[in-house]
């Protein structure tokens, strides 16, 4: 099927697409597309650049008769989520992204896509390689780790880069032009525990939560999605009195709200039906409050092997009020601009075995104060519980500038080719843009792109349309850079 993705139009793009989505390129294990990227600009004969934490960057002048426009810098990030479905066989580390078309979408069978942002990669791409494309002097900046650490952009130093204008090709609503962004911070609270051994008069039960929609945990945080950690802790108290918890795992990245949790707990043999009954009843009960938004939700618990250790009461008793008094979703709306969240935070992970226990968050705001209020909150649900928290990973915001001369632009031209003017927006993503003007802070910077949905998920699926407008739009705007000063 990825032959049906290198005929759509714009060929270009979606061909480079396809040879992007080809590499394995997970977040901290880039170094085959850090190589590939490598390769390409040095075939093109391009200035090909890897910076001291292997961002790569690739320079081409101005095509004719433009060499007295601004020089733009062209940014994405070169790594993908890698998210999949629980039945799906597929190695990331081995294999490419297998792509198909389902009507006006391109979508990948059973794992994320890696629109987010190959997309954004491919386009840039298809300028450097092009020979009839009117452009300035471009700096193609290819950050590494975007998705766990945003550790491409931090260690990026001043230097690299002249461009006065950067566009960051990373967003997922074609009417939107972004002018902002949340920062966001780790937050992490671990335990370790002495296990109990079983007596040997137990059964052992394997209960799973799966089927959630998932997602970016700041583009979707307020789509009221269910949070497997949070519905797993449900189960899991509803029945405390009858369980012992042996191991758990739920979610797999901090920045994709948890799809899938699956616990291991015991029970006594006189309480095994019990168990099941009351299991039955509270997954009944969270249905029902997720009926109009979760239609796939799925739960089960089945017989398994009981295991030679658990964990013991009081241990359980303190990991499940931290993680139930820990905060998911939205904390706080932006006061500045309508509809934007301002503060939230992502119970993403959580990890019981062999007697230790993490659990992970990743919390946005766009505002540092509101930040550094919801990890505080979280460690002080943590502490009460006697966890150890730290707080790592932490990253500015990108502060709106409403009076950028490249969206005035930007703005003009949309409303032109597209007759009716564009959203000027803040995300509460975490964008690059906030931390790459650190070191650049006379920068004008913009971010777009295609319509991509359901990024960090398995339904992550990308616009056919969309990516066309986006390519239209992006060639324009190439054209219409304004002169140097």
């Amino acid at each position: 099927m990825n032959q049906d993705i290198r005929n759509l139009e714009p060929n270009r793009l979606w061909n480079n697409f396809s040879d992007l989505n080809a590499v394995p390129r997970g977040s901290k294990k880039e170094e085959r597309v850090i190589a590939f990227m490598v390769a390409f600009g040095k075939k093109l004969g391009l200035e090909t650049i890897v910076d001291t934490i292997e961002n790569v960057i690739i320079k081409k002048p101005a095509t004719p008769g433009m060499e007295n426009r601004k020089t733009i810098v062209l940014q994405s990030h070169l790594d993908m989520v890698h998210q999949k479905n629980s039945d799906t066989d597929f190695d990331f580390d081995k294999e490419g992204i297998k792509m198909i078309i389902d009507s006006d979408w391109v979508k990948a069978d059973g794992t994320t896509l890696g629109a987010d942002n190959g997309l954004g990669v491919a386009a840039i791409m298809s300028i450097l390689e092009s020979k009839d494309i009117p452009h300035p002097a471009i700096e193609a900046l290819f950050t590494i780790d975007e998705e766990t650490g945003m550790t491409g952009a931090m260690g990026l130093q001043a230097g690299y880069l002249d461009g006065e204008i950067l566009l960051n090709l990373d967003t997922e609503e074609d009417d939107e032009i972004d002018i902002g962004c949340a920062g966001g911070i780790d937050v992490t609270a671990t335990k370790n525990y002495e296990e109990e051994d079983l007596n040997g008069n137990c059964k052992a039960f394997h209960i799973s939560v799966t089927g959630l929609k998932g997602g970016h945990s700041g583009m979707d945080i307020h789509r009221g999605f269910g949070n497997a950690n949070k519905i797993m802790n449900r189960i899991l108290m509803a029945t405390e009195k009858l369980i012992q918890i042996s191991e758990i795992k739920g979610g797999s990245l901090r920045n994709a709200i948890p799809r899938e949790s699956f616990a291991t707990v015991i029970t006594s043999t006189k309480n095994a039906a019990k168990l099941i009954a009351k299991t039955q009843e509270i997954t009944q009960t969270i249905k029902n409050d997720f009926s109009e938004i979760e239609n796939n939700l799925e739960f089960s618990i089945e017989p398994f092997d009981c295991p030679n250790k658990v964990m013991n009461r009081e241990v359980q008793s303190q990991l499940l009020a931290a993680i139930k008094n820990a905060h998911n979703g939205v904390y706080k709306m932006s006061e500045e601009m309508d509809d934007l969240v301002e503060a939230s935070n992502n119970v993403a992970k959580v990890t019981v075995n062999n007697g230790t226990i993490q659990i992970d968050c990743l919390t946005r705001s766009s505002v540092d104060e509101s930040k550094m209020e919801v990890a505080n909150l979280l460690r002080s649900a943590f502490e009460k519980e006697e966890f150890k928290v730290e707080f790592s990973g932490s990253y500015p915001g990108w502060q709106p500038n409403a009076n950028s001369p490249i969206l005035s632009v930007m703005e003009k031209l949309y409303e032109n080719i597209f007759n009716k003017k564009p959203d000027v927006v803040a995300c509460h993503a975490g964008l690059e843009c906030g931390i790459l003007g650190t070191n650049y802070p006379d920068m004008d910077m913009i971010s777009f792109g295609p319509t991509i949905k359901g990024a960090h998920s398995p339904d992550e699926r990308a616009n056919i349309k969309s990516t066309q407008k986006f390519w239209k739009y992006l060639l324009e705007i190439l054209k219409n850079i304004p002169v140097k000063a």
